[in-house]
């Protein structure tokens, strides 16, 4: 009697094609990711961009998440109704994400393509967050791995055709990849097409094919869990206002100093630097809006949970923090600067109108689809080098082989050598999305699954901010205007990431 009561609380298992259907969505959200990473970056030089300007135009991608996937994932743990708990963030993201692929390469000036993409990765993000989440809600424990693995096998379909799609349309369907000046080919802008219909299609199939548990059914899976839930996974006391009033002080106060230090004495830096100093404004000012709500006990809302558990983060989490903070930098790096790099140090290209340019621009979607290429096959290896060692060891030895394919680029003459490059790239990238979330998904508190991953894409943005904030000014002013050393610097990034790996303490 008891044995049967314990097996009605338990979570059911699914199986391989149930997996299949809840992960499938996510091969449309890659879709138009991939498009966004391969082809902005040449968007923004056709309409005028430098790079000295790049990262900023950058910067409005990882903004949006920061601000986007805490609030989604706060809502979406809140939400129940005719569609179920995540799938209507699902189907809105992927319907707007869809129309901003149709306008993003009819943009008629840079700034426009600049707000389109904040657009387009808002409603990329709306989509994104809870599908991490959706594996915790769906899969028991013991199978959040394969879920989470899944979702790293159709980020890799999605992307090698996404980011392959202007070269296939100008090689395979002969559509013009040159233009007039100031103006993108018509390879790209049926590129987009097609992967704006790709995109609402594939989260379509996820959201009529999956059936979210129902809030009763949840609630006798979560006080299971709870149950169970390791004391050492459970997240620390909450913050104090007297600490929040402490930290909000000193955040705000310094990064005023540092705003006005950079505009009125450091005129030699580069004013993308405000982005850092300016959020660290931002941040002191949350703050102390949380210590305030906190002193009058208005706890309830989301801006307090989210600031409270942004400092309750179970341990696991804060260490896989740090891992994550170095591994996304060169990432940001990558999306931002290959296309110049590649044209400018391999194809010694710089005039966006020009035959080589856009044929090294297109060869970097190759490079990119290479590497998500890999990643497939790398999400099917990575369960034998854990069941060989353990996961901090398989996620260490894809993060060293990703930190030396970036460093090889600026090594290897022969553009098409860079396929090997991008290989072991595509290790590290399989890792990255699968194996962090497999630690993670089983140390956090169930009735927050949202919320905290929500969170930990905090460590994913700010290192992008970062790069937004430094790169360029590092290209101009210490790497004589050379982005190809932006590359290795984001290789020395993930190498230290690999070194950081072996903090993490996790049951395996």
């Amino acid at each position: 009697m008891h044995t049967a009561s314990i097996q009605a609380q338990v979570k059911p298992e699914l199986n391989f094609w149930q997996i299949w259907n809840m992960c499938f969505g996510f091969m449309g959200i890659q879709f138009g990711f991939a498009l966004q990473n391969a082809n902005v970056s040449r968007i923004f030089q056709t309409l005028g961009a430098d790079y000295g300007n790049m990262a900023i135009l950058w910067v409005a991608a990882p903004i949006t998440g920061l601000i986007v996937q805490p609030i989604i994932g706060y809502m979406s743990d809140k939400t129940w109704g005719r569609l179920g708990r995540r799938r209507p963030y699902f189907l809105w993201g992927a319907i707007v994400a869809s129309l901003s692929l149709f306008i993003m390469p009819n943009s008629p000036t840079l700034w426009m393509a600049a707000g389109m993409l904040w657009i387009m990765d808002a409603s990329i993000n709306v989509s994104m967050e809870p599908f991490r989440a959706f594996v915790g809600d769906m899969l028991p424990k013991k199978q959040r791995a394969s879920g989470y693995a899944m979702q790293s096998f159709f980020i890799g379909v999605g992307s090698v055709v996404a980011s392959s799609l202007p070269w296939m349309m100008s090689n395979w369907l002969k559509i013009d990849n040159t233009a007039a000046a100031g103006e993108l080919p018509d390879s790209v802008k049926f590129a987009f097409y097609a992967g704006g219909l790709v995109f609402l299609a594939a989260v379509l199939w996820t959201v009529y094919t999956t059936k979210e548990y129902s809030p009763k059914e949840l609630s006798e899976f979560e006080k299971f869990e709870a149950l169970h839930h390791s004391k050492e996974l459970e997240p620390r006391q909450i913050r104090t206002a007297k600490r929040y009033y402490q930290a909000g002080l000193f955040w705000l106060g310094f990064g005023l100093i540092l705003s006005y230090l950079l505009y009125h004495y450091i005129e030699q830096l580069d004013k993308s630097l405000a982005i850092l100093t300016l959020g660290m404004v931002v941040f002191g000012v949350c703050q102390l809006i949380a210590g305030g709500l906190s002193s009058q006990s208005k706890t309830k809302n989301g801006f307090s949970q989210i600031m409270a558990d942004l400092y309750s983060m179970p341990a696991v989490m804060r260490q896989l923090a740090a891992v994550q903070f170095f591994s996304w930098f060169p990432f940001f790096a990558m999306w931002t600067y290959t296309t110049a790099a590649i044209t400018s140090h391999h194809y010694n290209a710089t005039d966006t109108s020009s035959l080589a340019f856009n044929q090294g621009a297109d060869w970097v979607g190759v490079l990119f689809s290479t590497y998500n290429l890999t990643a497939v096959f790398a999400a099917i290896c990575i369960p034998v080098v854990v069941r060989y060692s353990n996961l901090r060891i398989a996620h260490m030895i894809n993060l060293l082989l990703g930190g030396c394919g970036f460093i090889s680029l600026i090594l290897i003459d022969n553009p098409v050598w860079l396929i090997a490059s991008m290989i072991a790239v595509g290790f590290a990238w399989a890792s990255i999305l699968s194996i962090p979330y497999a630690i993670l998904s089983n140390a956090l508190p169930v009735n927050k699954m949202g919320l905290y991953m929500g969170i930990f894409n905090f460590f994913i943005v700010l290192p992008q901010i970062l790069a937004a904030s430094i790169l360029g000014i590092l290209i101009s002013k210490v790497f004589d205007g050379q982005p190809i050393y932006s590359l290795v610097v984001g290789g020395a990034s993930m190498l230290l990431a690999a070194v950081l790996v072996l903090r993490v303490k996790t049951n395996n």
